[in-house]
């Protein structure tokens, strides 16, 4: 009989460098491009896989915020889809140690999604019997659970990302830099931003992607002058403390300072740590709610056994 085996990898955040809502699809959906980049700040993702357990039991606890039902949580639903698409038998307990703040455009659920799939990839390889996951059906599954997951499957931490957010084009990373995350005590909906955005003179002007070579060569400074979203209008003029952590930033001296996805976090580029912590030293006690120093990656997380 196999012994349970367990795995754990670190989940990061993720901030989006640029991110241009273009036209309606035929499927309803607008087409998106963006650039995402990891972060250092992440979720802890544990996975025990009991190959002898009862078949279809999935547990979780989590170390952090109420994140509602266990049933809802995009970790338990990413193994029921694995389980289901892998016809692998057991039952599996997932442990998070929850750091990403949730509902701020950092992608933290999306992330402990991306994590789950891959720890269990990993442990059904370690059966006796070899069993093993494509790679499209990984990302298959990635794609069903959200438009972020594929890109925290990735192996790079810097990706180009177009469609829905899951074509994926895979870039070098970028020297590490210090990051100021600001964060706002406010929360907003993705399906509302979208719903603003819709409504806005511009909504069904047909906008094309860059082309190509647009992620060419990148560096920072290249990537101060493409530093833009689409939805940071609509999140700035609804959320005055949105557009106040933003002045902030900028007025800090940040490189490049941006609204991440949908909202509510903002993020900050900066030159060095020390100017980073000065930054969310004098903001946090300006503005009254928190600025994080972090960085950005300069590689994807490694699993660990155990």
């Amino acid at each position: 009989m196999t012994s349970p085996l367990t795995r754990s990898i670190e989940a990061p955040a993720k901030i989006n460098l640029f991110l241009r809502v273009l036209h309606r699809r035929e499927d309803g959906f607008r087409e998106l491009e963006t650039l995402f980049q990891m972060l250092d700040v992440a979720d802890d993702v544990r996975v025990r896989f009991d190959p002898a357990g009862p078949s279809g039991v999935v547990t979780l606890d989590v170390d952090g915020p109420d994140l509602g039902a266990v049933e809802d949580n995009l970790a338990v639903r990413a193994v029921r889809a694995f389980m289901a698409a892998s016809g692998v038998r057991g039952s599996v307990h997932v442990s998070l140690l929850k750091r990403i703040p949730a509902g701020g455009g950092l992608g933290g659920g999306s992330s402990d999604a991306a994590a789950v799939l891959r720890l269990l990839a990993e442990l059904i390889a370690e059966l006796p019997k070899g069993s093993s996951l494509p790679e499209a059906g990984l990302h298959t599954i990635a794609t069903n659970l959200g438009s972020d997951v594929p890109f925290f499957l990735g192996v790079t931490p810097l990706a180009l990302g177009r469609g829905r957010g899951e074509v994926l084009s895979p870039l070098p990373a970028l020297p590490a830099v210090p990051v100021v995350l600001a964060l706002p005590p406010v929360h907003v909906s993705t399906a509302e931003a979208y719903s603003a955005l819709a409504a806005s003179p511009a909504a069904e002007a047909v906008v094309q992607p860059r082309s190509d070579d647009i992620v060419a060569d990148l560096d920072w400074a290249r990537i101060a002058t493409l530093a833009e979203n689409d939805f940071e209008g609509i999140a700035t003029a609804g959320y005055p403390a949105i557009a106040r952590s933003i002045e902030g930033l900028r007025g800090a001296g940040a490189r490049v300072a941006l609204l991440s996805g949908s909202g509510a976090a903002a993020f900050g580029v900066f030159e060095s740590s020390a100017a980073a912590a000065v930054a969310a030293t004098t903001l946090e006690s300006e503005l009254g709610w928190p600025f994080v120093v972090t960085a950005t990656r300069d590689a994807p997380p490694q699993s660990m056994k155990g």
